[in-house]
């Protein structure tokens, strides 16, 4: 059995809500563990596969709790971790920072000996910038509740059969 670890911070509940999802949607024998970023603890990464998922909030900033969280990042080995990345954010409203968060998260992490995995396509959103991209593609999910939300259970879907290959489960 596979034990994954997805971490998550929330504002508005719509990342809960899709981490409930992704939870649901890998299924079988594997093991996907929510933890609420605002009552993780160090000890709680120490495992090999990680999603993390972070809403952009405001222009461009990490949400509360993860911006709390930040700095623990520092004290924490991702070498041999293989890391996911899904994020919530308006690529209308927020055309020139889409999906920073989980940029400034994925470029932390990866510093810190992290394998990222789960990188997605940008066809089909429409924004200016994102430190959420890197080459040509998103460092993961990228989910507008704003603009497109009858694509997200879709793009979950497919997301989380894309990571089955790459954490090997």
């Amino acid at each position: 059995m596979t034990k994954i670890g997805l971490f998550y911070g929330t504002q508005t509940g719509y990342t809960e809500t899709a981490a409930e999802t992704i939870q649901t949607e890998f299924g079988g024998d594997t093991v996907v563990e929510i933890i609420d970023i605002s009552k993780a603890a160090a000890s709680d990464f120490d495992r090999e596969n990680i999603i993390i998922g972070c809403p952009t909030w405001d222009v461009g900033e990490l949400q509360a709790d993860w911006d709390v969280f930040y700095e623990e990042l520092d004290n924490l080995d991702f070498t041999g971790k293989k890391v996911a990345y899904f994020g919530l954010g308006d690529q209308v409203n927020y055309a020139d920072s889409f999906q920073d968060a989980i940029g400034i998260l994925e470029e932390k992490i990866s510093e810190r000996g992290g394998t990222t995995v789960g990188y997605w396509s940008t066809v089909g959103y429409e924004f200016n910038e994102s430190r959420g991209v890197k080459d040509g593609k998103f460092v993961g999910l990228a989910l507008d509740e704003d603009n497109q939300s009858d694509l997200t259970n879709k793009r979950i879907e497919n997301w989380v059969t894309q990571l089955k290959q790459e954490f090997g489960v």
